[in-house]
């Protein structure tokens, strides 16, 4: 039996026909700086976090690799972060050596969450979100920050259409 990769725990709060609100627990990210959201840059952020999980850090510590990888844009910079395995706090985890890569506490959230499928293409994350925004509006939910996209598969290896994407928005739960 393969090995299943751990994901983010969390309640589904309720479903609608096109997303889907869910709550989600305290997390510990390892997140890199990138030029943008999408292509090369991306990629380049990837290796530089997958480095720390296989061995780039103090201890030369493998650590479990997770699902989603998540990437979005805020305040002018472009973000990708790994998700740590439940198993380590902020604490527990190795320094990395890569002095851009950083660990950071990730508080649990409230957030929209649309489901897509197919390649992470330029312009595709962008009219997900829009769409996302549009249903949260119909059903009265405030958005707070920016959309995160959510890539679960490796792209070299998953047929397109197969592919989980989601696309996250934060929702205001004051």
């Amino acid at each position: 039996m393969a090995n299943r990769i751990e994901e983010p725990s969390f309640d589904v709060i309720k479903s609608y026909d096109d997303f889907e609100v869910r709550r989600y627990v305290d997390t510990v990210q390892a997140r890199v700086q990138t030029s943008s959201r999408g292509g090369g840059a991306a990629s380049g952020g990837f290796r530089r976090v997958a480095g720390y999980i296989f061995g780039g850090n103090a201890q030369q510590t493998s650590i479990a690799m997770t699902a989603p990888v998540s990437m979005w844009e805020e305040d002018g910079s472009s973000w990708l972060a790994f998700t740590m395995p439940s198993a380590y706090s902020l604490e527990s985890l190795p320094p990395p050596n890569d002095e851009g890569v950083r660990l950071v506490p990730h508080a649990g959230a409230t957030v929209a969450v649309m489901r897509f499928s197919g390649r992470n293409t330029p312009g595709k994350g962008d009219r997900v979100e829009q769409k996302l925004r549009a249903a949260m509006e119909r059903e009265g939910y405030q958005p707070v920050g920016p959309g995160v996209l959510a890539l679960y598969d490796n792209p070299w290896t998953t047929l397109p259409f197969l592919r989980r994407n989601e696309l996250h928005i934060e929702i205001e739960t004051s």
